[in-house]
């Protein structure tokens, strides 16, 4: 085998590897929140313990592409893709990070009534997730129109933590044995506010995949 056939070979497994880390990501941050909107503990307990899975990946990540640089010493796009993509898998391992740390808050939680506000923490979900299943399409097609549109949602998810925030201090404020909950679902408002940033720094690394120079999409 020639060395850019092998060289190509290991890429695409570095590829599918980031790929399956995305996919898990992603998954486990959609389940962190169902398993805090339905009060499942048992669900939240399994994140927490899966999370493993996620971190060994991006270590394997991180080392192949470290061993393909030390042997192959690429330049041009395919150093590109090899730095975008292990930039790009930290930024989806955070992402199970935050994941993790809906799970725990949706067991310090518990069976409590929810305040009001749990609704937008149900509409940051859907547009997060959105942001980062869709910046993945854009990432495998190699398109940065759409990686405009992503990072131009992130602007949607800024507001809606703005204000989610605003009113859960006056739930606290006009009942404080409420403070507790609210402390706890601020810090998952939080959490899915950085993961959508997360989506937009994967869009902005496709920019710099694409064109050979950084952007930063979202101004």
């Amino acid at each position: 085998m020639v060395v850019r056939e092998k060289f190509e070979l290991e890429l695409n497994g570095v590829h599918e590897q980031f790929l399956l880390l995305s996919n898990l990501s992603i998954s486990t941050l959609n389940k962190s929140i169902d398993a805090l909107l339905n009060q499942d503990v048992d669900i939240a307990l399994s994140i927490i313990e899966n999370d493993i899975h996620i971190n060994r990946l991006e270590e394997e990540i991180n080392d192949r592409v470290i061993l393909l640089l030390a042997k192959q010493q690429p330049v041009a796009t395919d150093l590109r893709r090899l730095i975008v993509l292990i930039k790009a898998a930290h930024d989806m391992e955070r992402v199970g990070d935050y994941a993790v740390n809906i799970a725990k808050e949706a067991i310090r939680i518990g069976k409590a009534e929810f305040v009001p506000t749990i609704k937008n923490i149900e509409e940051m979900r859907t547009i997060t997730i959105g942001m980062l299943t869709d910046v993945m399409k854009a990432f495998i097609d190699e398109n940065i129109e759409e990686a405009r549109k992503i990072a131009e949602l992130d602007d949607k998810v800024d507001n809606l933590y703005g204000q989610t925030i605003q009113q859960l201090l006056l739930v606290g404020s006009e009942n404080p044995k409420l403070l507790s909950q609210v402390t706890q679902l601020s810090f998952v408002c939080r959490y899915l506010e950085r993961s959508a940033d997360h989506a937009t720094n994967i869009a902005e690394q496709l920019f710099y995949l694409v064109k050979g120079r950084h952007a930063e999409l979202n101004k």
